[in-house]
């Protein structure tokens, strides 16, 4: 009889943790399930390693999804579904444009102090921003080094013609193409493009210019003398006899390897640099330009991904208050910051956040977040502005159409843009 009441007592203690959720597991039917739509592809598996890692330890289940489609499409489907995540990774305009009606207000999370990239919208804190990205030149130093035998610095760069200068003493020293051009379209209108809006005092007015015609692009300072940098890459670039042809892993390895110096891009790359033997002395600078306005001292960036929670009753209470944590989480936590900064190699949008950020490039683009040096992003481009005028540009990076042609056929595109 005593065996058996020590057995009832030991089961009873046993029952009792479980139905407190002492064991933390994820395989507790009554935890409450939060599923994650991620749309940066390059961290998919350490979202996914994270979400076990963070479903053993919390007691909640964390579900990570990817989906190849834009994210604007694939949200829309997913909503006209009645399908929707709890927690969403979005760009910017998808905020503005998606979240106001079905995102919660943050206003009231502890993160929200930390930050000065999270979106708002008529006073509700609707974005959490995922991390911190930006664009410009990146460069090869030990490259440079290995052919110019001098200590390359970024800084001394400003203008076109500095920039055309340390090309053909590249060319000079034996490097016979020094740069790379991705034939992307997102990078070519989506990131190149759209910073001919982008580094002016007024992007929204530059752009209803373009819309009802008043502005001219071939007509435009800024754009010529962006494209005048352009044409330094597109002139010397390794695979300009096939520029379309290149594979962006291709290119990407040639930086990282010292083939090639220069490649306009982001700080995103370093997730494609890192699968070579890179050198040891990659960064980012500015894109040079003989604007004379200052906007050859900055990278172009802000908040890149944004979280937001959904709102609808497809969401429980429960689940709502669970993603809020794990939110919180990623930015107060200790093991939250290592997996933004460390796991993901991503720069954070948080000043309590102080992980030195351990990739070159990403380093770059804290230095000039620091600085106060960058260029904000335009949020509001339409979503087929980089496959519409990425064509346009591709054709031009072919040599099919000239600067002139170029500019008409963006003009045409936002003569359609309502």
């Amino acid at each position: 009889m005593k065996k058996i009441i020590a057995l009832v007592m030991a089961l009873t203690m046993v029952f009792a943790l479980a139905a407190c959720g002492g064991s933390g597991t994820a395989s507790d039917p009554d935890a409450v399930t939060i599923t994650i739509f991620n749309s940066k592809m390059e961290i998919q598996s350490q979202m996914e390693e994270m979400a076990a890692q963070y479903s053993e330890e919390k007691g909640v289940n964390v579900e990570v999804y990817y989906s190849n489609d834009t994210v604007a499409a694939h949200m829309a489907t997913r909503y006209a579904s009645n399908e929707p995540y709890t927690i969403s990774m979005v760009d910017a305009k998808d905020i503005y444009s998606l979240a106001v009606d079905h995102g919660i207000d943050l206003s009231g999370e502890e993160w929200v102090e930390y930050t000065t990239q999270a979106i708002s919208v008529d006073g509700k804190v609707l974005g959490f921003p995922v991390c911190v990205e930006a664009r410009g030149i990146i460069y090869n130093a030990d490259a440079i080094k290995n052919v110019t035998g001098k200590d390359f610095d970024p800084a001394t760069i400003k203008t076109t013609e500095d920039f055309q200068a340390i090309v053909d003493e590249l060319i000079a020293g034996g490097m016979e193409n020094p740069t790379g051009v991705m034939k992307e379209d997102w990078s070519l209108a989506g990131h190149f493009l759209a910073e001919v809006y982008e580094q002016r005092e007024d992007p929204d007015g530059f752009v209803s210019a373009l819309k009802d015609g008043s502005a001219s692009l071939i007509d435009d300072a800024k754009f010529n003398e962006m494209m005048d940098t352009f044409d330094v890459l597109k002139n010397n670039n390794y695979a300009k006899d096939a520029a379309i042809s290149a594979e962006r892993e291709v290119t990407e390895q040639k930086l990282a390897e010292g083939e090639i110096a220069f490649m306009f891009g982001g700080n995103w790359d370093w997730s494609v640099i890192a699968a070579y033997d890179y050198t040891e002395n990659l960064g980012m600078m500015p894109v040079p330009n003989d604007s004379n306005d200052g906007t050859n001292e900055k990278l172009v960036g802000g908040g890149s991904k944004y979280f937001f929670i959904d709102s609808s009753e497809q969401t429980s209470d429960a689940q709502r208050e669970a993603a809020k944590d794990f939110l919180n989480w990623l930015v107060m936590d200790e093991e939250g910051q290592d997996f933004l900064v460390n796991s993901c190699a991503l720069v954070p949008a948080y000043s309590n956040i102080t992980l030195p950020v351990s990739d070159p490039l990403g380093a770059s683009v804290k230095s000039y977040a620091d600085a106060g040096t960058l260029i904000d992003n335009y949020n509001y481009l339409p979503d087929d502005h980089y496959s519409i005028c990425g064509a346009s540009f591709q054709k031009y990076l072919a040599g099919q159409i000239d600067r002139a042609g170029l500019a008409e056929e963006i003009n045409a595109y936002w003569a359609t843009v309502e």
